[in-house]
C-alpha cells in the first residue's frame, strides 16, 4: 500500500490470493510499485512459506483473513472483487471454479477485473493438474539441460528461472498488459502465466542461437555456458572467486593487458573453440596468482568486463550496491530494495504489512483516491 500519491501503480487494486513464492513474488512487485495489494489468507496458518521469506514478500500489503471454504466468505470476496482491479491466484486449474470464484463468476462481479493466474504448468495440457516445482517446470523448458558442467548433471539454477523469471515477473507484465488494454476496451481477462512458458521464453536466444547452428546441446560447449574461458568464474589465490565475461575484442584486449598475458600468443585465438579448454586452464593458473581483493584492485570498474563473486553477505557491503541503495532494512531485516526505479514516480520506501478488514478496504477503494483504470 503507498503513501505516495505518485507511485507508479498508485490507485491499482490487487486482490492476492497467492501463496509460497512465485505469486507472492509477482504482487510483491506490484506492491512495491504503489498498488495497494490486499493479501487474503485462510483462518488456519495462512501462507505456509517460512516466516522471514513470508514477511519479505508481503512487505508493502496489507492482509487479511477469509474462509472461503464458507459461503459467507466467498460473498465477501466477491463484494471486493466489485471494486477491484486485479485478482492473483496460485491454486491448481479448478480450485477456484470449485469455491465458486472463477473467471466467469468474479467478471461477472467486476467486468474490468483482470484476472491472473500463476501456475507451473498452466491451465491447460496434460500436465496442468500434476504437483511440480522450479526444478520440474524449467526441466520440460529445455532450460535446465543447458545449465551445468560439461560432464556432470544439469545444475538447478536455484528457482529464478521458473518461480521468479518465468513466472512472477512474466505474470506481473502480464497484468500490466491486462489493465493497458483494459483501458481501451473497458473489459477484463484472464492472464494464464505459467512458468513452463515463461522458463521457454527465457530461452528465446539459447532457441535462437541454436536454429542458426551456434549453440551445442552440450553443456559447457558454448560461449555462455562456461565453454568460453573469457566468460567463465575462477578461483583465485585466497579461494574465493571471480567473473569475467570479456567477449569484445576490445574488453578482451584490455583484460589481456590488465592480466599481464597481452603478449603471449597462445591468447590470441580467442575465438577458436578449439582452443578454448586449454586457455581455460591457462587462464584459471593466472588468476591463482593473486587474492580476489587483489584482482579487484587492478580490474573492478575497468571495461575488462570483471567483477569479484560475492556471497550473501558480501553483497550488501559492496560500494556499488551501497552508492545505489540495491539493499535496504525493513524491521531489522536485510532485503533488496524495491527496483526499477523511478526518476518522476518513484516508490516508497519499504514497510511491513499491515491488517485490514473487508469493510475498511471496500471503504477505502470506494474514494476519490483511487482513480478508475
Amino acid at each position: 500500500m503507498s503513501t505516495n500519491q505518485g507511485a507508479p501503480l498508485q490507485g491499482v487494486r490487487v486482490l492476492d490470493l497467492t501463496r509460497l513464492l512465485p505469486g507472492p513474488m509477482c504482487t510483491l512487485h506490484l506492491a512495491d510499485l504503489g498498488a495497494d495489494v490486499i493479501k487474503i489468507e485462510d483462518l488456519g496458518p495462512g501462507d505456509y512459506a517460512s516466516p522471514p521469506v513470508r514477511e519479505m514478500l508481503n512487505r508493502n500489503k496489507r492482509g487479511m483473513r477469509l474462509d472461503l471454504k464458507q459461503a459467507e466468505g466467498v460473498q465477501l470476496l466477491l463484494q471486493l472483487c466489485e471494486t477491484a482491479d486485479v485478482l492473483v491466484e496460485g491454486f491448481r486449474p479448478g480450485v477456484m471454479e470449485r469455491l465458486g470464484l472463477g473467471p466467469d463468476v468474479c467478471l461477472a462481479h467486476q467486468p474490468r477485473l483482470v484476472y491472473g493466474r500463476m501456475t507451473g504448468w498452466g491451465q491447460t495440457g496434460p500436465m496442468a493438474q500434476a504437483a511440480g516445482h522450479d526444478i520440474n517446470y524449467i526441466a520440460i523448458s529445455g532450460a535446465l539441460h543447458a545449465i551445468g558442467r560439461e560432464g556432470e548433471a544439469p545444475v538447478p539454477p536455484l528457482n529464478y528461472v521458473g518461480d521468479f523469471g518465468g513466472g512472477a515477473m512474466l505474470l506481473a507484465v502480464g497484468i500490466l498488459a491486462a489493465l493497458h488494454e483494459t483501458r481501451q476496451s473497458g473489459r477484463g481477462q484472464v492472464v494464464d502465466a505459467a512458468m513452463t512458458d515463461g522458463a521457454a521464453l527465457l530461452s528465446s536466444m539459447m532457441y535462437g542461437f541454436k536454429a542458426a547452428g551456434q549453440w551445442s546441446k552440450h553443456r559447457g560447449d558454448n560461449m555462455l555456458d562456461g565453454g568460453a574461458f573469457f566468460y567463465d568464474t575462477y578461483a583465485c589465490a585466497d579461494g574465493r572467486h571471480v567473473a569475467v565475461g570479456a567477449i569484445e575484442p576490445q574488453f578482451y584486449a584490455l583484460l589481456r593487458e590488465k592480466c599481464g598475458i597481452a603478449n603471449d600468443p597462445v591468447f590470441d585465438a580467442q575465438m577458436d573453440r578449439q582452443a578454448w579448454p586449454v586457455l581455460k586452464l591457462r587462464l584459471a593458473e593466472v588468476f591463482r596468482t593473486r587474492t580476489r581483493d587483489e584482482w579487484c584492485a587492478l580490474l573492478e570498474g575497468t571495461d575488462a568486463c570483471f567483477a569479484p563473486v560475492l556471497d550473501w553477505d558480501e553483497a550488501p557491503e559492496h560500494p556499488h550496491n551501497r552508492a545505489r541503495q540495491t539493499f535496504t532494512h525493513l524491521q531489522g531485516v536485510l532485503q533488496p530494495a524495491p527496483a526499477p526505479r523511478f526518476d518522476r514516480t518513484p516508490a516508497d520506501a519499504p514497510h511491513a504489512s499491515t491488517a485490514s478488514t473487508p469493510d475498511e478496504v471496500r471503504q477505502r477503494w470506494q474514494t476519490a483516491d483511487f482513480r478508475r483504470l
